[in-house]
């Protein structure tokens, strides 16, 4: 078993060479990508030893860069396609919605869509709008599409590897201020399906559900409220779309309370769908309603302030006690 210690950067580096070394169809593409090695070094070295004909530096045009990535895919290749900053996807979001999600559909299953779109998102960087935001329910919502996003360095070396993979067109969110968190990767063995959520804190007292970079939020809230006794389970989704439902239910039918956290704003965000889904599933076990904690529903605000907008571990520890109070 090799197992190695590094960042969710060298991880996704990482994975991305060995995809690229894999299978000559694999295709990195995206602005600065190439000789720059993106503007968080993801794909650093690997136009160097991989070429410009697999590593390409593309205009600034996310519309062509998607649209492109769609031909090649209908020519047999697999595109990953990198989004610079989470804002800028929706100059290229028709392309997603109207093309690259419903080709697959539109074609009776005849025709693939293996295609990735990396997108580093979320705060914490101190950055401005269109560099700081979180607009995964927006693609959660498209029928046709995968999203997925790692927490540690294990599951973006492996999730990578995986969405590359797959025939399906994957959104994959990678936590931009986690680039930099370490952490053991075994290179040999798969953690698990791409889709199955993993519990990343055993707990009886309450579940929190999180993803990306909300999941490190939680394990430090955890860690936090065992000191006063209380027993959390911290749940690492991991996916998005699709959830899966029926680990966090197992959990959810333990603990009798569930939190669910993510950066985005709350109103009609990825807790609102978890928490009707739980409580459809698991009306007669729960002893509380299920609370959400994220963002503000409004504009991600500037630098100085962010650290009042994103959720922190006030905040999701009174979620805890008021869960609770119940």
């Amino acid at each position: 078993m090799a197992v190695e210690k590094m960042s969710i950067a060298k991880a996704l580096n990482e994975s991305l060479r060995k995809a690229l070394e894999q299978d000559p169809k694999v295709l990195i593409m995206g602005e600065d990508v190439g000789k720059l090695g993106g503007v968080f070094r993801i794909t650093d070295g690997l136009q160097k030893d991989f070429g410009e004909e697999r590593v390409i530096d593309t205009p600034l045009a996310e519309s062509g860069i998607v649209g492109t990535a769609i031909g090649l895919a209908l020519r047999g290749y697999r595109p990953v396609v990198e989004i610079q900053f989470d804002g800028f996807v929706f100059p290229a979001y028709d392309q997603i919605v109207t093309q690259l999600a419903k080709m697959h559909a539109r074609a009776l299953g005849k025709i693939k869509m293996p295609v990735v779109i990396r997108i580093p998102y979320a705060g914490g960087i101190g950055a401005v709008e269109h560099h700081s935001e979180s607009p995964e329910a927006l693609f959660a919502h498209v029928p046709g599409l995968k999203v997925v996003s790692p927490s540690n360095a294990g599951d973006a070396y492996w999730m990578l590897q995986q969405a590359i993979l797959s025939d399906d067109p994957v959104i994959f969110f990678e936590p931009k201020r986690r680039y930099w968190d370490k952490g053991e990767v075994d290179v040999d063995a798969i953690p698990g399906e791409l889709h199955k959520a993993r519990v990343a804190r055993e707990g009886s007292d309450i579940t929190l559900a999180a993803y990306g970079p909300m999941v490190k939020v939680c394990l430090e809230a955890a860690a936090a409220a065992a000191e006063e006794g209380k027993s959390v389970e911290v749940v690492d989704l991991r996916s998005m779309s699709p959830v899966d439902f029926d680990g966090l239910q197992t959990s959810v039918e333990k603990t009798r309370r569930l939190v669910v956290v993510h950066e985005a704003p709350v109103f009609l965000g990825m807790g609102s769908e978890i928490a009707a889904r739980i409580t459809e599933r698991c009306f007669y076990h729960l002893e509380a309603p299920v609370l959400r904690v994220g963002g503000f529903h409004a504009p991600y605000p500037p630098a100085r302030l962010e650290d009042e907008y994103l959720p922190g571990l006030d905040r999701v520890l009174d979620a805890v006690d008021r869960s609770l109070a119940y």
